[in-house]
């Protein structure tokens, strides 16, 4: 069997409706995975296209806005690997920004994330399994951005997240890795695409001279949940075009 196979598995995918959690749900399909896509919205499209290529997903409603929402995702069939992909954004001055932004963005960006991999784990080390846990950090995971200062903390506590769960799990067979994504054409950056001045700046700076796409990340989340990875634990890999090079 390839390294890369996820055949077998069972995964859950947070936020899989669209853009990032999408591509991802379908690319550990394509290796073979069944898909749980979670989301506060319907994901019927996601399982729509996983079923319509021959492969096997479930939708099942969770809204990350209570950050305790994961805790009973894995009282079910087991679930081998786990996708905390779910986000949001609020764009403010710092000067302006409210306390009602930042609880919002914490709550599902940072609180959400360790609940729902606290759950996971328990029920991987209660049956003696083995499990995979990919995080979706962010560039904003190591530089500071401008007017996203909730996001930023968030992006920067998943990628202390994803260290400090490494280490603990590590040894009881749960590997703890996150994926970075650069400037990806999504709903979260609908925005930035939108100012020709911010766009323009931001393209400049990547050496592949292009926005990324979300099935730019789905394939690095396809290594990072198959035995291939098997050995990485505690990274934060970054899928930006170069950016970070820069």
């Amino acid at each position: 069997m390839s390294a890369f196979s996820l055949s077998g598995r069972r995964a859950l995918v947070t936020g899989a409706n669209a853009g990032i959690g999408q591509a991802i749900a379908v690319a550990l399909a394509r290796a073979g995975a069944e898909v749980v896509c979670t989301g506060r919205r319907s994901c019927d499209e996601t399982v729509a296209m996983i079923v319509d290529a021959g492969g096997r997903a479930h939708d099942q409603r969770a809204d990350f806005a209570d950050p305790m929402a994961g805790a009973a995702l894995f009282d079910g069939a087991p679930v081998d690997i786990l996708v905390n992909n779910a986000g949001i954004i609020r764009r403010a001055d710092s000067t302006d920004f409210t306390e009602a932004d930042w609880d919002a963005v914490m709550d599902v960006n940072l609180k959400a994330v360790f609940f729902t991999s606290q759950a996971f784990a328990r029920a991987v080390i209660a049956r003696g399994g083995a499990g995979k846990i990919v995080n979706i950090a962010s560039l904003l995971s190591f530089q500071g951005g401008i007017r996203v200062p909730s996001y930023t903390a968030a992006k920067h506590g998943v990628a202390g997240l994803t260290k400090i769960l490494a280490n603990e799990w590590a040894g009881q067979g749960i590997n703890v890795n996150a994926i970075a994504p650069g400037y990806i054409a999504t709903a979260n950056t609908e925005a930035l695409r939108a100012d020709p001045d911010r766009s323009r700046a931001i393209l400049e700076r990547i050496p592949a001279g292009r926005w990324g796409r979300p099935e730019d990340i789905a394939e690095s989340a396809v290594f990072l949940a198959a035995p291939a990875s098997d050995y990485v634990s505690g990274a934060v890999l970054n899928v930006d075009g170069g950016w970070m090079a820069r």
